[in-house]
């Protein structure tokens, strides 16, 4: 069914969507929850956020795991998979040895089936706010060891240019974990061929992303323009409106198939936190220091971004009020489109008979109303 706006209803019984329709429904349940007038909407998946709240994933504490899944259920999110950024190997290794005892502890929070490694295989070019210290080439004798020893990972961000970029792509397709081009500084014709062999999904469209650029007076395509050119590419955008600012947000819209596109937070620590606060990107022990100002987090000299502050409300806000998105589209790519990117479309992403009871109420001003993650309330402000 497509995304559409009604006036109607559902139930749920033990965490499933058992029954819904137009209209009034014809008997009530064991419990009632009147929406009056609010929107009900999938639950949100962000599949591409550090933290919040002062908690940043590569902390390696299950304390950061936890509370930043409480804290990301308040924003509406149902779906979460944390990411964790370029950090030195002991604290990579740290955060995910961690990760699966936070995942299992997890009762209030955002549901976690799995983590987003964002790094360290990056173009120096396109290292944007990442640790230019901890960047390298992808390693079979690191890479293989990490997936071999975590079953928990389930979309990895890599430069496809880099010596050994293609194979390792390869060995993300072969494992069934989602291969995305990020701070990628390659030519076209290197993106096509990573295409070609595994690389289906684009990590913050725009953001540290080469485009147009002469060589030796020729022009030569980059990341952009595979995005465009590629119709079956999945791409996502930190949809704050200061990465990506209105006007590219449109044009982003009229010539990418919505069907294609994700909204994204990619917070880190400071979401949630005031104007002028200094705090970290990455880990406390091994990250970089950043400053909160403008809306959004910046290195301290102010020559990158260092991730957004933002969360889902303010993405959709902002796509539908200042890029003109209708709220239906908008919805869509907080739900179902990034729930076809990681594959769990037929588990959750839209509001059907036979998914789970995840879901979110809010306002015409996209204020979240509450949140509900496998039938159970999480939040309620009703």
């Amino acid at each position: 069914m497509p995304y559409r706006i009604i006036d109607g209803w559902l139930e749920t019984e033990n965490g499933i969507i058992t029954a819904l329709g137009v209209g009034t429904p014809a008997g009530k349940g064991d419990s009632e929850i009147n929406l009056n007038g609010n929107y009900l909407a999938p639950g949100f998946i962000e599949m591409h956020t550090h933290g919040g709240a002062g908690y940043d994933f590569a902390d390696g504490t299950e304390e950061a795991y936890l509370e930043c899944a409480k804290h990301y259920a308040k924003a509406g999110v149902t779906t979460l998979y944390p990411t964790l950024t370029t950090t030195s190997p002991a604290s990579f290794a740290e955060a995910l040895a961690t990760f699966k005892r936070a995942k299992k502890d997890n009762k209030t929070g955002s549901r976690m089936p799995g983590l987003h490694l964002e790094g360290p295989y990056f173009a120096y070019a396109m290292k944007g706010a990442q640790d230019p210290r901890f960047l390298r080439d992808p390693d079979p004798a690191e890479y293989l060891q990490i997936l071999d020893s975590c079953s928990d990972i389930k979309r990895w961000s890599a430069a496809p240019e880099l010596p050994g970029g293609i194979a390792f792509g390869r060995e993300l397709r072969k494992r069934g974990i989602v291969a995305a081009m990020g701070h990628t500084d390659g030519l076209f014709e290197e993106l096509m061929e990573a295409y070609e062999n595994g690389y289906t999904h684009m990590t913050h469209f725009y953001s540290a992303m080469s485009t147009v650029r002469r060589i030796n007076a020729f022009r030569h395509s980059g990341a952009v323009e595979i995005g465009y050119m590629l119709d079956d590419v999945t791409i996502e955008i930190i949809a704050d409106g200061i990465h990506i600012p209105p006007e590219l947000l449109r044009q982003i819209f009229k010539f990418k198939s919505h069907d294609k596109i994700s909204l994204i937070a990619d917070a880190m620590r400071g979401a949630g936190l005031p104007e002028g606060t200094k705090t970290m990107l990455g880990s406390f022990k091994d990250g970089m220091e950043v400053i909160i100002e403008d809306g959004v987090a910046k290195l301290t000299d102010r020559t990158a971004f260092a991730g957004s502050v933002a969360t889902a409300p303010r993405l959709l806000r902002t796509v539908t009020l200042e890029a003109g998105l209708e709220l239906t589209d908008a919805v869509k790519m907080m739900t179902l489109n990034p729930a076809k990117v990681m594959g769990i479309d037929n588990e959750c992403g839209s509001l059907a008979i036979g998914k789970r009871a995840d879901f979110v109420a809010f306002d015409p001003d996209i204020h979240i109303k509450f949140t509900v993650i496998g039938g159970e309330e999480v939040l309620s402000v009703l």
